[in-house]
């Protein structure tokens, strides 16, 4: 699947990115080009991120950034990128994206993969991306699941350590404060723990003296 010759006239932005300094977008954009001449459609806007990884986040990519915020703007009717991995690695993080597009009424063309989501095999593919990515939130909730239950079944403590394992001061310190009358929130605001740490030391401090 492809664009055809007879589209009518889009305004496009590419989005270019390679991981390492040592790469470069050159390949990507002349490709990119070559496909916006071919199908009619006017690039308006070229954005880049150089050296910097697919896993990193909107706020680290720059070039990303202003895309979307182009995106929002609604300055481009399509965004064209060389492949789906050069916006991200993560299905779920792919699938926002498109969503922020689709709110805009701007497509999306990924050259690779032959997507392109203003013709209807596009668009159904998109849907299909909606039930991967369920499938995606789903197994990275199962591992995390998988592996709680297994940490338990080895004996594993969970949850943060009691402040005895880590700081013994901080203990008496608290039992001091309180000793001197002062409340629970103020203790635990004086030495940056919990309301609910200065609760149980307490108590388990009271219950010592009984």
């Amino acid at each position: 699947m492809g664009p055809t010759a007879n589209a009518k006239l889009k305004r496009v932005a590419l989005y270019l990115r390679v991981s390492t300094s040592e790469q470069t977008t050159d390949n990507q954009r002349r490709e990119l080009e070559a496909v916006a001449e071919r199908a009619g459609w006017q690039v308006v806007a070229v954005y880049i991120d150089e050296g910097l990884s697919g896993s990193k986040g909107r706020d680290k990519r720059p070039g990303l950034d202003a895309l979307m915020k182009a995106v929002t703007r609604r300055e481009v009717d399509m965004v064209a990128a060389w492949s789906v991995d050069r916006l991200g690695r993560s299905l779920t993080d792919l699938l926002s994206m498109l969503q922020e597009m689709r709110s805009a009424n701007v497509d999306l063309f990924l050259h690779q993969q032959g997507l392109d989501t203003s013709t209807p095999s596009g668009r159904a593919m998109y849907q299909m991306l909606g039930v991967f990515a369920e499938f995606e939130r789903a197994m990275i909730r199962e591992r995390i699941l998988a592996g709680l239950a297994r940490a338990r079944a080895e004996g594993t403590k969970l949850g943060r350590k009691r402040i005895e394992d880590t700081d013994a001061k901080k203990v008496k310190a608290i039992r001091a404060l309180r000793a001197e009358g002062k409340g629970i929130r103020a203790i635990a605001g004086k030495l940056g723990v919990g309301v609910g740490t200065v609760m149980r030391v307490v108590e388990e401090g009271s219950a010592a003296a009984t």
